[in-house]
């Protein structure tokens, strides 16, 4: 595990992973129903930014997994693993802001975010201390 390939490819996995709960969206939160509520506009761009989300979500998992030794031996590569620390950090922060703590599974996903932006800079950091 102090191999930073392996952080990659975990890396891959987990952006995989939040992409299918993404796809997911519609059934867990009952959207048709509960966005109902809302006018055309804000309803449409709920489902247009989970959709493209979703497909982000997808790709960056695919290249972290299919083109791992470019990322691993690259500056676009290891840009791409800050950028994801950076999102997985800020996705933690936004559910801090936004969401209420007191749910066990909201404070649970506070957790799985941070744990995400740890996934990337975990192999920024083994790089930079010559773990090959």
């Amino acid at each position: 595990m102090t191999h930073p390939e392996f952080w990659i490819r975990l890396g891959g996995v987990y952006f995989l992973a939040f992409a299918i709960f993404h796809v997911l969206f519609w059934r867990l939160f009952d959207w048709p129903t509960r966005l109902a509520g809302l006018d055309r506009i804000n309803r449409g761009i709920m489902q247009t930014l989970n959709v493209c989300l979703t497909f982000l979500l997808f790709l960056t998992g695919f290249l972290l997994l299919i083109y791992t030794a470019e990322v691993r031996h690259t500056g676009l590569g290891r840009a791409l693993l800050a950028g994801c620390g950076l999102f997985w950090l800020m996705r933690a922060a936004l559910q801090w802001l936004w969401f209420p703590l007191q749910p066990a599974l909201s404070r649970g996903l506070l957790l799985v975010f941070i744990a995400g932006a740890g996934i990337f800079f975990t192999p920024l950091l083994l790089m930079i201390g010559g773990i090959h």
